[in-house]
């Protein structure tokens, strides 16, 4: 579940209109059902496996208790969370193919549908009457998730491996080569249950001079050959191309009726990506590729058992990192205070919830000198940064006092960027909408790596966390962010 690549904003946040032309090929249909079987045999039997896990180091631990471990009580209760996982699963879409922004709504689903298949399992257990103690289902929450995220990433490794063995993948070309295209390219390659691999971008630009389109992120690994059009039946045929996906916005009627006519010949999917702006644009929680279909638009909301919740984390949470983490800032704010002249902190003001104004509090990494509000530098040969701010920015250290302002509660550890008023004051109604929430000091947008360019170019970030967000979304994010860092 890589967290650093791109995902596609248009695919997210519009509908794909298709056209009824041509299906996947039979043998890629059969890989898909017998994929989604041993997924599901996958699901249910880890999740038996960690609920059957926790009983047995309940027993261990407890064992002057029991005289001896009752097995058909823990079958019975493994199977039933097994079962109810699956339902959940099912019902959620997770078999359903389709892919999620930076995979966050996997690992949200796979940190979710455990702790609840367990709880609702609890009631029968005692209607029942059987024998079961706290300890064990506190075993089973804790355990379980992590077997499953486990279990997804063993998984995702095999069914990326008989991908590039050629088994159940579909060849895709994108016609166009503008952003919307490359993130497409990068989104197809990322999301592993879609199946369709990019294998040319086709362009009618006649000054046209990229060779290839390299993924969006930070390892950008593989490639697609970028082609010069026009598009024809026959690129398409040579290419062994099943589905076409037009990913110019605001293509004329003419060339969408070329687009279609090729598609036709070649008896291959066509889908078209809508030209609506972003600022009409509503993301929704997942994509359909295979069927070329989305999610209906998602309002944003919140509840509140997640806002004190969210609020409970936060402060234990950015509490505990201060205590930890304090010898770190001593040394850091030493070096600051010696590499240049000046305080060791640079506070600023920023732009909250509702609009309303809080300074944040930063270790300084630029020069006295530097203007206080302006852009923040892209390089870091920017002749503004200090010697010690350029280590400091690269490895985010800079950042850590905010567990200050998580404290006080200007800030959250999870939610969009806060940024500064004059930048603020430009903003669109959609940009707006990043003032519906507490601010964060990781989220999203800081996992991707649109990260390099300014929050308020890349707002299709924020808005799927408003629409979205949750209690084991946050949980997610936050584990993102630390392998993340490590990484």
């Amino acid at each position: 579940m890589s967290a650093s690549e791109s995902a596609t904003p248009h695919l997210y946040a519009e509908a794909l209109a298709a056209s009824q032309v041509g299906i996947p090929t039979n043998s890629t249909r059969l890989f898909r059902r017998v994929l989604v079987c041993f997924e599901v045999a996958a699901d249910f039997l880890t999740c038996s496996a960690g609920m059957a896990a926790a009983y047995c180091i309940d027993f261990v631990t407890t064992v002057a208790k029991h005289s001896h471990l009752l097995i058909h009580e823990m079958a019975s209760a493994s199977i039933a969370v097994g079962l109810v996982a699956v339902l959940f699963l099912e019902r959620n879409g997770a078999y359903r193919g389709g892919g999620s922004l930076l995979h966050i709504r996997e690992t949200e689903r796979a940190l979710r549908i455990p702790i609840q298949s367990v709880i609702a399992i609890l009631p029968f257990i005692f209607l029942l009457n059987m024998r079961s103690s706290y300890p064990a289902v506190i075993f089973a929450i804790i355990l379980i998730p992590v077997l499953f995220i486990l279990q997804k990433l063993v998984f995702f490794s095999i069914v990326r491996m008989l991908h590039c063995l050629g088994f159940g993948i579909d060849r895709a070309a994108v016609y166009g080569v503008g952003d919307s295209g490359k993130r497409i390219v990068s989104a197809l390659i990322d999301s592993v249950r879609l199946g369709l691999l990019p294998v040319a971008v086709v362009d009618d630009d006649a000054a046209l001079n990229e060779s290839n389109i390299l993924e969006m992120g930070y390892r950008r690994r593989r490639s697609v050959p970028v082609l010069r059009g026009p598009l024809t039946a026959e690129l398409l045929k040579s290419h062994r191309c099943s589905m076409l996906i037009v990913a110019l916005p605001h293509l004329s009627p003419e060339r969408q009726t070329a687009a279609i006519d090729a598609a036709n010949q070649a008896g291959i999917t066509i889908a078209f990506l809508s030209g609506v702006e972003l600022q009409e644009q509503h993301w929704t929680q997942s994509i359909d590729v295979d069927g070329l279909t989305l999610t209906p638009k998602a309002d944003p909301c919140a509840s509140w058992p997640y806002a004190i919740a969210k609020r409970m984390i936060d402060l234990i949470l950015s509490s505990l990192l201060l205590v930890l983490l304090g010898p770190l800032l001593l040394l850091v704010a030493v070096l600051v205070r010696f590499d240049s002249p000046g305080p060791a902190l640079f506070i600023q003001r920023r732009v909250g919830r509702n609009g309303e104004l809080f300074d944040i509090y930063k270790f300084r990494s630029m020069y006295i000198s530097a203007p206080k509000y302006d852009f923040s530098p892209i390089n870091s040969d920017d002749p503004r940064i200090t010697r010690i701010g350029r280590f400091i920015r690269r490895t985010s250290l800079d950042e850590l006092p905010q567990l200050m302002n998580v404290v006080l509660g200007n800030m959250s550890l999870v939610g969009p960027r806060p940024e500064m008023p004059f930048i603020v004051q430009d903003y669109t109604s959609e940009h707006r909408q990043r003032l519906q929430v507490t601010p964060g000091i990781t989220g999203l947008w800081q996992l991707s790596a649109d990260r390099a360019f300014l929050i308020h170019e890349n707002i299709q970030y924020d808005l799927y966390y408003i629409r979205n967000r949750g209690f084991f979304m946050d949980i997610a994010i936050l584990i993102h962010t630390l392998f993340f860092a490590i990484r």
